[in-house]
């Protein structure tokens, strides 16, 4: 049974986000959860978090179905960032001029599903 789990407007680049999920896609959620304790980057932390979610996602869906649940058979079957809004904000600069500065954001999404045998 397929769980999901959705973290929106996560205040991180889609680009530095999509670095930390590619470490985990397809791999079974205790190598992804012992990936993302130990990798430096800073969406790390939501990542894990999220991975973490999908996980008691399921095993509420599977206690719902009165099926057989079991944390070591599951993998993260897909996982995928969006780009959220951006925030738009200015930085003033010398002679009267503003820069803009944009605050991007991110939608990160997990799906963590029995390993097909």
């Amino acid at each position: 049974m397929e769980a999901k789990a959705q973290v929106r407007y996560l205040r991180m680049s889609p680009m530095k986000a999509r670095r930390v999920v590619d470490l985990i896609r397809g791999k079974s959620t205790g190598e992804a959860l012992d990936t993302l304790r130990f990798a430096p980057q800073a969406a790390s932390e939501p990542v894990l978090k999220l991975v973490e979610s999908a996980i008691a996602n399921a095993r509420v869906k599977a206690d719902q179905a009165g099926e057989r649940f079991d944390e070591r058979e599951l993998v993260v079957s897909a996982a995928f960032v969006d780009e959220g809004p951006t925030m738009k904000r200015f930085q003033p600069r010398a002679q009267g001029r503003a820069f803009q500065i944009k605050k991007r954001t991110s939608h990160v999404t997990v799906v963590v599903a029995p390993a097909k045998k």
